[in-house]
C-alpha cells in the first residue's frame, strides 16, 4: 500500500475480529514508528504493550468515569471536556449516564492495548507560561502514536487514539507502575478491524487552510 493511501485510509477502528496481532508484526510496527520526531530529538516516548486481559479490563474500568461525562455532555449538545465553554451538566447527571460500550469495550476486545507515556523531564513546554491548556508538549509523543497507527494500517491492523484513562491518571500510574514524572498521553487498542474503511470524511483543504492570516482567503488552486 502506498503512503498516500495509508494516510487517506487510516481510520479510528474500535471493532475487532478477534484475529491475533502477533508480536513479530507488532515489533515491526513499533520499529518503524520509532523514527517519529520529538522535541530536541530527546525521545522521551515510552510505550507499554499490554496483552493481559485482567489489566486491560482494569483500564476499561478506569475509562468509565470520563466516558460517562463524555456521553452526558454530548447528550446535552456540548463539546466534552472543553476548557473554554464550561459545562452545564451536573456531576449527578454525569454519574447516572451509562458509559457507552464503544468507548470502553475496545480496551477489552482488542488484541493488544498500547499505553503511551512521555517523560516530562525532557519535553520543552514552550507554552507553559500562557494562560491556556498546554499543547506543545504533545508534539514529543503524538507523532510516535500516529506513526504506530499508520504502520498498523499498512500491516492490515487498526486502532484508535483514546485518552479517557487520563481522568484517572494516578490510578493508571499505580496499575502500570508508571513513574510520576511520566505523563499519560494515549491508550491505543489494536487489532484486526471487523471492516476496513477506505473512504473517510474530512474537511476539504479550502476549509482548513487559509492564506497569510487566520482570517485570510481560503487556500485553493487557481
Amino acid at each position: 500500500m502506498e503512503m498516500n493511501e495509508v494516510m487517506r485510509t487510516t481510520f479510528a477502528s474500535r471493532d475487532y475480529s478477534g484475529e491475533e496481532l502477533p508480536d513479530a508484526i507488532l515489533y515491526d510496527i513499533l520499529d518503524t514508528a520509532r523514527f517519529a520526531p520529538s522535541g530536541g530529538n530527546r525521545q522521551g516516548n515510552k510505550v507499554i504493550v499490554i496483552r493481559d486481559q485482567e489489566t486491560r479490563d482494569k483500564i476499561s474500568n478506569l475509562a468509565e468515569t470520563a466516558a460517562k461525562r463524555y456521553a452526558a455532555q454530548v447528550k446535552a449538545g456540548e463539546s466534552p471536556r472543553n476548557t473554554i465553554v464550561p459545562t452545564a451538566v451536573t456531576a449527578e447527571e454525569m454519574a447516572n449516564t451509562p458509559a457507552p460500550a464503544t468507548l470502553t469495550q475496545p480496551y477489552r476486545n482488542a488484541s493488544v492495548v498500547l499505553v503511551f507515556v512521555v517523560d516530562l523531564k525532557v519535553v520543552a513546554s514552550m507554552d507553559q507560561n500562557l494562560n491556556r491548556n498546554g499543547v506543545i508538549s504533545g508534539g514529543s509523543i503524538y507523532p510516535f502514536v500516529w506513526n504506530v497507527l499508520l504502520a498498523a494500517r499498512q500491516a492490515g491492523f487498526g486502532g484508535t487514539i483514546t485518552n479517557l484513562p487520563a481522568a484517572e491518571e494516578p490510578k493508571l500510574q499505580a496499575l502500570l507502575n508508571i513513574p510520576s514524572d511520566f505523563a499519560f498521553a494515549a491508550a491505543v487498542p489494536l487489532g484486526k478491524p471487523v471492516k476496513q474503511l477506505t473512504k473517510l470524511r474530512r474537511n476539504s483543504v479550502e476549509e482548513i487552510a487559509v492564506r497569510e492570516k487566520f482570517d485570510g482567503a481560503p487556500f485553493r488552486l487557481g
